[in-house]
């Protein structure tokens, strides 16, 4: 292998970057000597510490299918080299009630279910697609954030955030499959009760549901995430990692 192989710089697109998971997941992967192109509705955050982190941020509103194709033309253009190493489609929405409460299927109205699905489902749909080229060019990896709301009705989370996520986990082996022949890999982490600003303040309440007893923090999320687009999880694909202190048992 050459010696401009071997230093070649890997590069990751994150949707969702600016706090809880993302923003550890971009520390992590920076951390490792990743070049970091980050997604969010909000722009560049002077908080993010990251190397190059304005200069490689796209403002994108995934709400939006048409500023969608847009921000995808725009990651295509910052790509010069034509080669992306991993997708983390990390962005989500879960709207609740005006209460606070979870919103149910009853309750909710058609247009937050469009408006989530657009997020949570057709965004990492429509980004994966878009972004194929440079993917299949490195052999890389995507990774989707599910939830554990997508396997059990959660006492937070709503039913169209719920269902979305379910239908990512099935997109998710839908994907591996479709993608494996060009040498991409499709995974996702359905994470738990991680401590993150949007955790819901009632989840300490939820301690005794979890067998290791404590919330997750974001950092052991980031660290599942690169494992899933590092070397070491060559021949995984099409999984659904579960992080969640094994709530889910």
């Amino acid at each position: 292998m050459a010696d401009s192989e071997k230093k070649q710089i890997k590069t990751m697109i994150l949707t969702g970057a600016s706090r809880g998971i993302g923003h550890a997941t971009v520390k992590r992967f920076s951390a490792a000597g990743w070049r970091v192109i980050t997604c969010s509705r909000q722009p560049f955050s002077e908080a993010c510490p990251w190397e190059a982190g304005e200069e490689d941020h796209i403002q994108v509103d995934l709400r939006n299918s048409e500023d969608t194709e847009r921000g995808i033309a725009e990651m295509r253009k910052r790509l010069k080299s034509g080669v992306l190493h991993a997708l983390v489609n990390n962005a989500g929405i879960s709207p609740k009630g005006l209460d606070g409460n979870r919103l149910d299927s009853i309750e909710t109205d058609l247009d937050i279910w469009h408006k989530v699905f657009q997020v949570n489902f057709y965004g990492p749909l429509m980004l994966a697609k878009g972004l194929r080229a440079e993917l299949k060019s490195a052999r890389g990896a995507i990774v989707n954030v599910t939830s554990i709301a997508g396997s059990r009705v959660h006492p937070f989370a709503g039913s169209a955030y719920a269902t979305s996520k379910a239908a990512l986990a099935a997109l998710t082996r839908e994907m591996a499959a479709d993608f494996g022949s060009h040498g991409v890999r499709v995974n996702a982490i359905a994470p738990g009760e991680i401590s993150t600003p949007i955790l819901s303040p009632r989840a300490e309440g939820m301690l005794n549901e979890i067998p290791m007893n404590r919330l997750g923090q974001p950092a052991e999320v980031a660290a599942a995430i690169y494992f899933l687009c590092a070397e070491n999880s060559s021949y995984i694909t099409g999984g659904e990692l579960h992080i969640n202190g094994g709530q889910h048992v």
